[in-house]
């Protein structure tokens, strides 16, 4: 069962007129993100890090694929029409049972296309991501006209557009740059400091207030309390490097 918010559009007037407007909308999928959904697994999910429009409705794009099944996506890939897959990197994942695959392809997207929608209306796009067959995209638009324009294709063209919510913002965001960070930080921790910060985020040991414990985190992770301390600092120390260095 999947919960969405959809906001009336009498509350949505209450913004109209601002200058910059962040909305997070769900949709079907379509093209290759479709066909990568029934896949993945159940609890799978693919992000679309990076786009590039080449020509003639071909696309170089990059993709993160989390899936919860036994497959190989190179080899499942090439029996796609339309794409060519240019690269396949693994990525370390923390969580069991999850195998997490950067894929870089060149991909024949027929249209609609919800990404080529988006652009056509001037938005920016700053995540696309597929999970439980469905399509969740978050962009940035510059005024409420383009807001009501793009939910109207979306709709038009996808057969729905569900807005989970919208928000005035002064910022508009990176357009899909999330796929460039992980990059930046897969290379610069090792497999088992990537593995302590991801157990401990799952397990709630960042939030506020902190719902698991160090020694709980560790016990998770098969090591003892001080291994995974020493490991979540060198994570904090090299990340944080990553930040503020260049300042």
């Amino acid at each position: 069962m999947r919960l969405v918010i959809v906001l009336p559009r009498s509350l949505l007037h209450s913004v109209e007129g601002v200058r910059i407007l962040t909305l997070e909308f769900e949709t079907d999928p379509t093209g290759v993100l479709a066909e990568i959904s029934t896949r993945i697994g159940a609890d799978g999910s693919v992000e679309v890090d990076n786009a590039f429009y080449v020509e003639d409705g071909q696309w170089l794009e990059s993709f993160t694929i989390a899936t919860t099944v036994d497959t190989d996506l190179a080899a499942w890939f090439e029996d796609i029409s339309g794409v060519s897959v240019f690269h396949t990197q693994a990525v370390p994942s923390g969580s069991a049972g999850t195998d997490v695959t950067r894929v870089v392809a060149f991909v024949q997207e027929p249209y609609p296309y919800v990404l080529e929608v988006a652009l056509r209306h001037h938005a920016i796009p700053n995540r696309l991501t597929v999970h439980d067959g469905t399509v969740s995209m978050i962009v940035t638009v510059s005024e409420w006209d383009s807001f009501r324009e793009l939910a109207d294709d979306i709709e038009l063209k996808f057969g729905t557009f569900d807005l989970v919510k919208v928000n005035e913002t002064d910022r508009p965001g990176e357009p899909l740059d999330s796929g460039r960070l992980t990059d930046v930080v897969v290379s610069k921790l090792s497999a088992d400091q990537i593995d302590a910060l991801e157990t401990a985020y799952t397990m709630g040991y960042f939030t506020v207030p902190r719902e698991s414990s160090a020694q709980e985190v560790a016990a998770a992770l098969g090591i003892q309390q001080s291994t995974f301390s020493e490991r979540i600092r060198a994570a904090e120390e090299t990340l944080l490097g990553l930040v503020f260095s260049s300042r």
